[in-house]
């Protein structure tokens, strides 16, 4: 059985036919060719498959499609801007944070939810925050680093990046 939503992706109006039980992850990727968002453990352990879900880090892979009628998703698509690195890949760039990069695209966008908090994390809430995602390259200082330089650089990305006036109003 399929299910008709209107979602918003990458700030385009998307109107789609899902099967009922088609997750996140498998929507964006098969019906929308989204392929940054990458699947691993399909179980929720390993956060691979992070996107944004009306500014919340969300494990892609443990929702479903139809759950997203209405709603505003990012991916990490969403960061490009005219094929240049954003600040934030930057940072990763800098600090040398990126290794094989199959975790990177979750970990850009779990630090993007948490700039949407509105809030400045220091470096252990930067790591809590960052701990649904696995990686087996970096160890996660690299990480982190880069996580503390972009909010360090671009103190404004906690107020530009927070919460847009939909989501405060929900």
């Amino acid at each position: 059985m399929n299910v008709e939503i209107e979602t918003t992706v990458n700030g385009k109006l998307v109107h789609a036919s899902v099967p009922a039980r088609l997750h996140v992850a498998d929507f964006l990727r098969q019906q929308l060719g989204l392929t940054g968002t990458h699947l691993g453990c399909e179980q929720g352990s390993c956060g691979m498959c992070t996107v944004m879900v009306d500014g919340e880090a969300v494990k892609s892979c443990l929702m479903l499609a139809c759950q997203l009628d209405g709603r505003h998703v990012r991916t990490v698509e969403s960061l490009a801007e005219d094929d240049r690195l954003t600040p934030l890949q930057e940072a990763f760039r800098q600090e040398h944070a990126l290794q094989c990069g199959f975790c990177s695209p979750a970990f850009l966008m779990t630090a993007t939810a948490l700039a949407h908090q509105g809030t400045r994390p220091g470096r252990a809430e930067i790591r809590d925050e960052i701990a649904g995602v696995l990686c087996r390259c970096t160890g996660y200082d690299n990480i982190v680093t880069a996580i503390e330089r972009w909010f360090a650089e671009h103190p404004q990305t906690a107020t530009e990046d927070g919460p847009s006036e939909d989501a405060r109003s929900a």
